[in-house]
Formats: C-alpha cells, structure tokens, sequence
C-alpha cells in the first residue's frame, strides 16, 4: 500500500486514523487523525486459482453428495474428515441453495442465476466448479460478447465458483444500446425479462482460443505480466540499483514500453507476456474442452431467475464488492488496452501449438525425401564405391532397394568378399549393411553378425539405437514411432523411449509434420529446417512477379477461350463468368460467346433468355446501331446490375416507363395501343421504337430475347453501322401480291422491338443483402461498385487491386464505380518496372508454361479476357503508326503467347504490328505469321466480315513487310489494300 500512497492520505490501522505526513527511504512518518474516515490497508496478491481438475474432483463430490439421503451425505462427510458441526453447516448451505435455485453446481451441472440487485440492476451469476484457471478466460471472453453485443464495457469477475456480471437495466428498456431509437419486437415487452440467458455463456469449442488470445492483450492482467516481463529482462533497469523503485514508476515506464512494443508482432517480450497468460494463468485448453462437454450434452446448462441471489450467489457476490470495491486502486497502465500486433507463427511455436503439416508443401517433401533417399535422378548410384557410400549415409539396405537406387547386384557381393559390407538379417528379411555398423546392429538390434568381422567394428559404442534412430531421422521426412520400429524389428516403446532421448539433446523434434499425417511425428532438426526453408522458397516462388505476357495468357484460358465449354451449360458458365462486363454487341454473338463455347448458336442464349435464366442491360449507346450490351444471370441481377445511365426523360419515355410499371412483359404492340390512349395517340412506330431503345441503352428496360437487338444490328444502311460488322437481317416473305406500298403494318411491330419488353429487376436496397449474397470477397463493401468485385474476381481468377475494371472502355460513363475503397492506393507487387502486372502465384505461371509456342488468339478489344488496356498497359506503338491501341469498340488485337503482337482498328483499314525484332520486320518472324493466320482464319469464318486491310504501322499495306506476311495468310492484293472475305 505504501507505493499506491500519498502524502496527506489518510489510512485505518486498528481503531485509529492516521495521515501520511512524509514517506521516507525506510519509513512512513504518521500523525493521528481521530475521527477521519481512512482507507484500509491492503495486500493484492496474485493467485494461480483452482486448476481444473481439483474443479472436476470438487464437482463430483457435491454430486455425489446431493445425490445421497441427509444420513448418507452426513456420514459421507465425516468420513471426509468433517466433523459434526461441520457437516451439518455444509448439509444446510447446499439445501438453502437448493431451495433457493432448485439445482446446486456439480461437475455435471453448470447453473446459470439472474437477480436484480439493490439498483434494480442485473445480476447474472454463472455457477461452475471448474476452478478460476478456467473461468479466467471465460468471463475474458464473455466480455468481449457482451461488449460486441450491448456496446458497453461489462463487469465481470470470476473466482473459484464461478463468474459474475452485471448487467445495467438499460437494456430492459426495449432500447438497442448503439442505436437512439426503440429497436422492433414482435412479442410485447416483458420488464421481468433477463437480457443474458444460458445459450449466451456458451461458446463454440472452435472459437474459445482465437477469441481469448485476440482479447487478452487488453486485459489487465496481460499489462502487469508485461511489466513483470519487461523488468525481468532488464528492460526496466534502475537508475540506482541500491534503492527500491516505486511500483507506480514502473507501471508508467511499463505503459510507454508497452505502447511501442504493441507495434511489432514478433516483439519477444510481448509474446513471453501473452504465453504466460495463456498457458500459466489461463487453462483455454481446459475451457475448449468444457465448451465441448456441453455441446456434447455432457454438462447441462440450467438457467433460473431468482428474487434475490442463492446462498452461492451471495458468498460470490462478496468478492465481486471485494474486487470493485478497489476498482480505482488498478493504476491506469494495468487497466488500459493494449492494441497488440502479435506474430501468430511465432506465439503458435511458443505455446507449443505449432502444425506445421498446413505450412508445409507435400511436393516439397516428396521431392527432399527422395533426395534424402538417394532415389532422385541425380543422386542414383553409378559404381560400387556408391554403394558404399548409400550404406554409410543411409544405412541397410535390402537387394530391392539398392537396385531402386541404381546399383547392380553384383555391387554389394564385391563389397562383401573386400570385407567392406556385411550380411545380415534385419527385421525379417536380408540387408546389406556397412562393416562400421556391425557393433551399432548387435548391441541394438542384437542382429548376429557373419563370421570374420574385425573386431574394431565390433567395440561397444555409447548409444547403438540412438545412433541407427537418428541416422534414419537423418535420411527420411516425418516420420512415426510405428513406422521407425517397424523399419528395425523393434517395438514401438522401445522406439518411442530412444526417440524421446534423441529429442531432449535437440537431435529430433515431435509435432505434426507430415500434411497427410494424422498424430504427432519425429523429424530430424536439420531435415525439418531444409523442408520448411524449401516450403517457404515454392510460397515466394508462387509470389513470384510473373511478366505480363503471362497474365495476358492466363486471361483467355482462365475464361476458357478456346472453346472448352459446351452446350447450354457451358453457356451459363460463361454468362456467369461475363455477367456485368459490358462489350459491343456487334461482338457479343460473333466474337465474345462463340469464342468460349464450342458450337454456340444464337438460339442457345435465347433459350436461356426466354427462360428467364439470363438477362441482359444495355450499357450505354455506340455511334450507329451500336451500343454496349452485359449479361446477367437473373438471381444475380439485382445485385450486380448498374445504375441506369443518365437519360433526360421526355413525355414518350415516361409513358413507356408507365405501360410497363406493372411488372409484366408486354409486346410493342401492346405498348403502343397503351401509350396512344393515354398520352400520345399519334405517337408513330419508329419514334416508340426509339424510346424504348433509348431506355434499353440506358439501362432500364431489357427484351426477353436478343431478337430485336440482332435485327437493330443489321439494320444499318452503312457498312460502318455498328463496330463490328453485323450481317443483315432479310426480312421475312409474305404470301400475296400487295407492294410495299399497299402492305399493312406488321402484327408485331419492326423487326428491331419484337419479343416482350420488360423493366429490370429492382436493384437491392439492403447493402447487407447484395454483399453475402456475392460471398466473403465481397463481404465488407457497401457500395453496388465493390459488391460487384466477386464477379470480376470469377473473370480474372486473382482480384488485383491496382488495375481498372477491364470493363471500363472508351464511350462508358466517367462515374464508373473504382475498384478500391477509400484511402491510398495500395500498388501490387511488381517485376521491377512501373506498368508491369501484379503476381498471380502458380496458376497463371503453370497455365503459361504449359502452352505451345506461338499460340494465337484473336479477341475483341474490349473483351474481358483482353489484359491490355486493363490489367497490362498497351505497348508504345510504332514510330510510324499514326494514332494508338486503346480498348475501343470494333477493334480487334491478336495475342501470340501472351504478347500482343496486331491490333486491328474499327473497320480493319488499319494495323498495328509489333514483331519481335523492331528493326527486322522480316517474313520470317514466327510471331508476325502466327498473328495473320489467326486473323485469317477468324475472318474466314465469318466472325470480322469482309476485312480490307490498307496500312500496315503508318506505311501502305501492299508494300510494307507486313503485308507479305498477310499475303501468305490468305489476304489479296486489291487496289485499295489486302482483302479477305469470308
């Protein structure tokens, strides 16, 4: 109490007041101070508590006594060393709390009691033997629920017998702490309600150690074993090692150690101080394991509402007012929290809790256990001096397996007759082994040794097993007991005793290795330190910056270009890997779907369509008959789908909007009879057919087929109409004679406005609701714009966050939303050069590697599985190319293993090239060839039209070295350039 005094304080000694007047080196000079209420003299002591055992023997004997007639349990206690007194005093207090709760605590039952206290307050008791060992980590954890939950700092306090809270009866007004207004009930508001029930103390098994080593860092307790810590390492020293410092100095110097070591997660003494109160105060394991006898229903949890607390509740409630009573003695470094920064590798090995078998590569220890082995190609025997060394370093070997290892069978028999190697039976079977082993084999195996070994090698050694044991550590990955007393004929304790012996010098280490295992393990030091540096080298090695043509390959395979899908599943596969991504649709059905599925047609989508699977939304209008166009699959629309474009509404527009605001499709026809009795009744067919055309670009109304915007394709009077050329819709036949002038109007309406028009789904209003419905990727943003990251992640197959939305092309809207938060700018880890992609592990390096040279695809400028423009930057054009790539709509690049190598501009006049050698565009550049014949035969099957070709890099296309290279393709010479038909 000394260092928590002050001078003019005024503490009680016996019967007697006395004020501080000075405090000294050695002493406290006092004065008398009759009548002034003082503090009492105090001694905090730290103890350990019950461990959970006692708390188990404890339980089972208030079990086994309340389960017994009074006569019984009384003799049961004398016979416990109680006397008469005794027993009836503790025969009385288990019956008054009986009667008092109906259930009394025992290793069986934990009770749960709620009272009100004298401030009308709520009181819940947890009754449980388990000792304070487990109820400190406990009541930690309720803590953190009950602060999660009501958004207050809950008292709680835990013992022996259980953990008390208390609870303000706010939260029996019907009222949600975190927010002003009254929270919605179904049920009327019952005032004798308890806030806490029994269901609210329990804790899944799986969560108690990451809550409780999470939340322990802000407890009181962590700050004075911190300090503790700190001063045991000498990171508090005295300035005069002769003289006492006070206890508040240290907690203050303690508080701004812990303040900067808090930043650092591998800070050793932050980890000391969080290992001993996991492991020397707190029993999680303990708890993890009570949390799952009441799951298991092997402790019942009874919960019951009292008017005033039990006899047990009581005798708790004392050292609840005992502890707050001093609430404001806690100096303030020990009752702040700590934001902690901890290395959970690091406290995972210090507490003993390390699996390194979900850190560790299988690949990488198969690989080091064939090398340890000698079973790799690089270390196979090739002579007999090898055989010699494979039975010195990796001990007896059987016929078989020499000859796995490369070795002839003679081998071994010319060791034997140079009296270098020896017979010998081991196990059950014939092995070869080195003559130097010959002692180690008989005096731990008692293996008999053939006649004429020199007794050199047959002189007594130290540890014969320990010795074969650790050299099989030596030459093999994780491995068991079982399986190493199997390898020597030995059992298993015999085994298990030597390795035990191997690993208190450190030679071997015990845990859980092997990623297939199941149990615990022994490896040999060195062997474990190669395989976890090797696992961390194959970790980077998939962090690797990969160079972009890497990416720009894994794209097109990622989105499976190259017609891996097929039929009506293949085709919502790939809807539902371009759902939200907006292209031309003059390319959608020649270029961007038939690309990805194998024999698709348009009657595909328009099955999937007119079956209300699929949907589309235009995304805004192109010069012509043009406009960009998403899919969507329809349970996923309201959640992914754009704000409308900005579109100045007129009168004809708001009376489509009102003909179709009864949620039904409706044909043109029937829109037309609507608006013309209403609003406008000499509205003509192309004018509506113009309005609804503008709502579908502007994203408000869509068509349950694709038919009117095929038909609004060809209907363009100019070669130019749309960015990609669209064939021209024939118009139907009809029986008769009648002209074009005599012919009525059509039943339906223009080709371009057939099908049923409908308004898009409504756009989700709960944030909550779009974010899990696109999974934990998409989880924390609120925002429409990050909602719609999950489906770019399905697209790219990594989510890089420094690069733009491959859908965000020349003509879209500026206020697109940007795929990342508020804040900085986080850059992604690079190849050395400012533009270059970020890493995609091993996937996109393996899909890489594993093409042939020289693939070409051609896409769309604007396709999603284009990386450049988006991910990667366009490269420089070439000196003489007079205007530059960029992702527009009717252009076309072809990609040669990942490089862009032509970029065709809208209509085809133009191109550019970039072969492999700038300064030698040659014929004979692989690269150049590859990029014509897959432009040839793309335009050859119909999916470019007619492509005429007139300058190639700025210079005339019939004389540029370019153009032999499309020559030999498949192009002709025509005045005006290289032509190529369908």
């Amino acid at each position: 109490m000394v260092y928590e005094s002050r001078v003019g304080d005024v503490f009680t000694l016996g019967t007697t007041s006395w004020r501080i007047e000075d405090i000294t080196r050695d002493r406290v000079l006092v004065s008398p101070a009759p009548g002034v209420p003082g503090r009492l003299p105090f001694w905090k002591g730290d103890q350990l508590g019950r461990p959970l055992e006692l708390g188990r023997a404890l339980g089972t004997f208030l079990r086994e006594v309340g389960s017994l007639t009074p006569e019984a349990a009384r003799l049961r206690l004398t016979a416990a060393g109680l006397d008469d007194w005794a027993a009836d005093n503790v025969l009385s207090y288990l019956d008054e709390q009986r009667r008092a709760a109906g259930h009394v605590p025992d290793d069986r039952t934990i009770l749960v009691e709620r009272f009100r206290d004298e401030l009308g307050d709520w009181r819940v008791v947890v009754h449980s033997p388990f000792g304070a060992q487990v109820h400190a980590p406990w009541a930690l954890a309720l803590g953190t629920r009950l602060t999660e939950r009501y958004g207050m700092d809950a008292q709680v306090m835990h013992a022996d017998d259980g953990i008390v809270l208390r609870l303000p009866d706010a939260d029996l007004m019907g009222f949600d702490l975190l927010d002003a207004e009254p929270s919605r009930q179904t049920t009327a508001f019952d005032s004798d309600q308890a806030p806490l029930g029994a269901a609210d103390v329990v804790f899944d098994k799986g969560e108690v150690n990451q809550v409780v080593t999470d939340q322990v860092g802000g407890s009181a307790l962590f700050a004075a074993r911190f300090r503790e810590c700190a001063a045991r390492a000498l990171l508090l020293p005295r300035r005069s090692p002769g003289k006492r410092t006070p206890l508040w100095q240290q907690r203050q110097r303690a508080s701004q150690l812990l303040q900067v070591a808090s930043e650092f997660g591998s800070f050793p003494i932050v980890l000391e101080a969080v290992r001993e109160c996991l492991q020397d105060v707190f029993d999680v394991p303990g708890l993890t394991e009570l949390m799952g006898d009441i799951e298991s229903r092997r402790v019942r949890l009874v919960e019951v509402t009292t008017p005033e607390p039990s006899p047990f509740a009581r005798s708790l409630l004392f050292g609840y007012v005992a502890q707050f009573l001093y609430e404001g003695d806690s100096p303030l470094a020990e009752r702040r929290a700590a934001a902690l920064s901890l290395d959970s590798r690091l406290l995972a090995e210090l507490l003993g809790q390390a699996e390194l078998r979900e850190l560790l590569d299988a690949g990488v220890l198969t690989e080091l256990e064939q090398e340890l082995q000698w079973l790799a190609e690089d270390r196979r025997v090739k002579d007999i001096e090898g055989v010699a060394d494979a039975l010195r370093v990796l001990g007896p070997l059987t016929d078989s397996e020499l000859v796995a290892r490369g070795a002839e069978p003679g081998w071994a028999e010319g060791l034997s007759a140079a009296r270098r190697a020896i017979r010998v039976r081991i196990a059950g079977a014939d092995h070869w082994a080195g003559v130097e082993d010959a002692g180690r084999l008989r005096d731990a195996l008692g293996t008999a040794l053939p006649v004429g070994v020199p007794e050199a090698f047959t002189e007594p050694v130290k540890d014969p097993l320990g010795d074969l044991l650790a050299r099989f550590a030596r030459t093999h990955g994780p491995f068991t007991s079982a399986t190493a007393a199997a390898r020597f004929g030995l059992g298993v304790a015999v085994t298990d005793g030597a390795l035990q012996r191997l690993a208190a010098g450190g030679r071997v280490v015990q845990g859980e290795f092997h990623p297939a295992g199941i149990g615990q393990e022994w490896c040999d030091a060195t062997v474990l330190r190669r395989l976890r540096r090797r696992s961390l080298a194959a970790l980077r090695h998939e962090l690797e910056p990969v160079p972009p043509a890497a990416l720009a390959t894994f794209l097109p395979q990622w989105q499976h270009l190259g017609s891996s899908l097929r039929g009506i599943d293949g085709l919502v596969r790939a809807v539902e890997q371009l759902q939200g991504a907006s292209v031309p649709a003059s390319a959608l059905e020649k270029l961007v779907l038939p690309s990805r599925v194998a024999g698709y047609s348009p009657a595909m989508l328009d099955e999937l369509t007119t079956t209300g699977e699929v949907l589309w939304a235009g995304s805004g209008a192109l010069p012509g008959k043009d406009g960009w166009v998403s899919l969507y699959l329809a349970d996923a629309a309201p959640l992914l789908l754009p704000q409308p474009h900005p579109l100045d509404l007129t009168a004809l527009h708001e009376s489509v909007l009102t003909a179709l605001s009864g949620g039904y499709g409706l044909f043109f026809r029937q829109i037309a009879d609507q608006v013309r009795a209403t609003t406008h009744p000499d509205c003509t067919d192309p004018q509506l057919a113009d309005a609804l055309w503008d709502l579908a670009w502007s994203a408000v109304v869509t068509n349950d087929t694709l038919a009117p915007l095929r038909a609004l394709l060809g209907s363009g009077r100019t070669a130019g109409s749309t960015a990609h050329r669209a064939k021209r819709t024939v118009p139907r036949g009809r029986y008769g004679t009648l002209g074009a002038a005599a012919r009525p109007a059509s039943r339906t309406g223009p080709p371009t406005v057939s099908g049923r028009w409908s308004l898009l789904p409504a756009h989700e209003p709960d944030p909550t609701h779009r974010a899990h419905a696109l999974g934990p990727r998409a989880a924390r943003p609120a925002r429409r714009g990050h909602a719609r990251r999950g489906r770019r992640r399905g697209r790219r197959g990594r989510l890089l966050r420094d690069v733009p939305h491959p859908g965000r092309v020349r003509g879209q809207r500026p206020g697109a939303p940007r795929l990342r938060r508020g804040g900085p700018r986080r850059r992604p880890v690079r190849d050395g050069r400012r533009g270059r992609p970020a890493a995609l592990g091993a996937t996109a390096r393996e899909r890489a590697d594993t093409d042939s040279p020289n693939r070409a695809v051609v896409l769309a400028a604007a396709d999603p599985a284009n990386a450049y423009g988006a991910a990667l930057p366009w490269p420089e054009p070439p000196s003489d190319a007079g205007h530059k790539p960029g992702r527009k709509a009717g252009a076309l690049v072809v990609l040669v293993d990942g490089e862009l190598t032509l970029y065709m501009e809208r209509g085809g006049k133009t191109l550019l090239a970039w072969p492999t050698d700038p300064d030698d565009p040659s014929a004979s550049d692989p690269r150049l060839t590859a990029a014509a014949e897959a432009l040839a035969t793309a335009a050859r099957q119909g999916a470019l039209g007619t492509v005429t070709v007139e300058r190639t890099n700025g210079a005339p296309a019939l004389t540029s070295p370019l153009g032999r290279i499309l020559e030999a393709a498949g192009f002709h010479p025509t005045p005006r350039g290289l032509r190529l038909r369908p």
